[in-house]
């Protein structure tokens, strides 16, 4: 590991210990007011699950594995490089830039700043549409927050970043975020959100389905990117799990989900109006009710939606929950095929071959059989979109390697010129032929040797002189000399070993 590169790692560490210091806030010390001037829009029991121990978890992950991620990760040699030694190590791109959304302003801007500090970015900026009270970061250097909006956003990415990091509910900013990166050609990771679908199957515990569909979907009212967007069902499964959503949502909310503290609200006015345009497609089955003034949506099951309607064009971010029939699991599938790939996708069934067949023949960023999003929970479990719903991936060592620049390495010794004679002119076809066996056999090595009774020690450290496979054959092409010296147990072994090589080749 290079000296600069430790050094890296050590003040990520330390960063990392700051910001979990700042992080360290008892749950009743939350803020009872967002810093926009109106009520936190989440329950605190919510907020402290998706914004607080989460980040908690991804901060104390790095903090426990970073003296291993910063290692020089060794790599399988053929034979020819036997002598070298070849490792990948990662480097930090430098200056990065990290655009976080309104929904989770604090886990989606510290998740990725986590990796992003331990893989030793130099200097870190983080645009958000709202100030983050409980991030202080008093001796973190390294970061600079710019708080604002879009235009904030647009004037930064005029500017050369070497990474850039952007969540957003809608890919047409990620188109926007993408051309701006490709002026620099600068790599680039977006995560998008979509129409994420679910799929409830006939045979399935209809209840149980219901709690589940209903909590993650009106979870944070439902302005989560991998929520459920839409529910695919029969026309017999919609009368049956109608009543059943309505009473999971009575069993949550209460009569008056208006007057519970554990329904959160729409995080902005403008929000709040988009939102309740959508209530228009199709026919509302039962909620409905808005409060403009608080920012209230009623949790809310829309039926007879047409796939053309405007709630089926644009990711919803509220308490709607659209549910539209098909004929099975097959027209399910077919429907799910012919749009763009979302980021999350989900499937109830208590048969697990019709599970796994939504499995195969879909492709999503994420999925889940039976459940919602509690893979956001798994930090050991990459995170990220495909297609249309992005690109890259993150969460525990995966935001670490997002970050990262993974550097291929050889060194060679200076010495043993005599070695690399195969290689240069005037070439022959014997030659040729070696180096090609050489190439295609190189991970045999080891085996090869002992093939022909040899026990020599194949060290990685180029400085260190040994005998190895490569010095062998290139010992053979000098035979003529070597017989006359009286060391003709090299072409024996040269012999030996080519025998093996063809036999190898014959059977495979």
């Amino acid at each position: 590991m290079g000296r600069l590169w430790a050094l890296s790692g050590m003040m990520g560490g330390r960063n990392l210990g700051i910001v979990a210091d700042d992080l360290a806030v008892p749950p009743k010390s939350l803020p009872s007011q967002h810093p926009s001037g109106s009520s936190l829009s989440q329950p605190s029991f919510e907020a402290e699950i998706s914004e607080i121990v989460l980040c908690e978890e991804e901060i104390q992950l790095a903090l426990n594995n970073l003296h291993k991620w910063v290692k020089d990760e060794p790599v399988e040699k053929n034979l020819v490089t036997q002598l070298d030694s070849a490792f990948i190590r990662k480097e930090p791109y430098g200056v990065a830039l990290i655009i976080a959304p309104w929904n989770y302003p604090l886990n989606l801007l510290l998740v990725p700043l986590v990796g992003a500090i331990a893989a030793g970015e130099t200097r870190l900026q983080a645009p958000s549409l709202r100030q983050l009270p409980l991030l202080s970061l008093p001796d973190l250097n390294c970061f600079t927050m710019v708080l604002g909006g879009p235009r904030e956003a647009t004037l930064l990415l005029k500017n050369k970043f070497d990474y850039i990091f952007f969540t957003g509910e809608e890919p047409r900013r990620g188109w926007i975020v993408m051309a701006a990166a490709s002026q620099h050609l600068t790599p680039i990771t977006l995560e998008l959100g979509g129409k994420n679908p679910c799929y409830v199957d006939d045979n399935c515990d209809l209840q149980n389905v219901a709690n589940r569909v209903a909590w993650f979907r009106f979870f944070n009212a439902g302005q989560t990117c991998v929520a459920p967007d839409y529910v695919l069902c029969s026309p017999e499964m919609r009368e049956k799990l109608l009543p059943a959503l309505q009473h999971a949502v009575t069993q949550f909310y209460g009569k008056d989900p208006q007057s519970s503290p554990d329904l959160a609200r729409i995080i902005s006015p403008k929000h709040f109006l988009r939102a309740r345009g959508l209530l228009g497609s199709g026919r509302v089955a039962f909620g409905g009710q808005s409060d403009e003034q608080e920012r209230y949506i009623a949790p809310t099951v829309l039926v007879d939606v047409k796939e053309t309607d405007p709630v089926m064009q644009e990711e919803i971010f509220g308490p709607i929950l659209p549910i539209l029939t098909v004929s099975g699991v097959e027209e399910a599938i077919a429907f799910i095929r012919k749009r763009e790939k979302p980021l999350a996708l989900f499937a109830f069934s208590n048969d697990w071959k019709v599970v796994n067949k939504v499995l195969d023949q879909t492709s999503s960023g994420t999925f889940a059989g039976n459940d919602g999003f509690t893979f956001m929970t798994i930090i050991s479990m990459p995170f990220g979109g495909v297609g249309h719903s992005g690109m890259g991936k993150y969460h525990g060592k995966f935001t670490f390697d997002t970050f990262s620049h993974g550097r291929g390495c050889v060194l060679q010794s200076p010495h043993l010129e005599f070695i690399n004679k195969l290689r240069y002119p005037p070439y022959s076809q014997g030659r040729q032929r070696l180096l090609v066996w050489l190439l295609k056999l190189g991970r045999g090595g080891p085996d090869l040797l002992s093939c022909v009774g040899c026990s020599i020690p194949c060290l990685s450290q180029p400085q260190i002189p040994c005998l190895s496979p490569i010095m062998v054959i290139s010992l053979a092409l000098d035979l003529p000399r070597l017989e006359k010296k009286g060391c003709f147990y090299i072409k024996v072994a040269i012999s030996t070993l080519t025998n093996k090589i063809v036999r190898s080749q014959v059977q495979l």
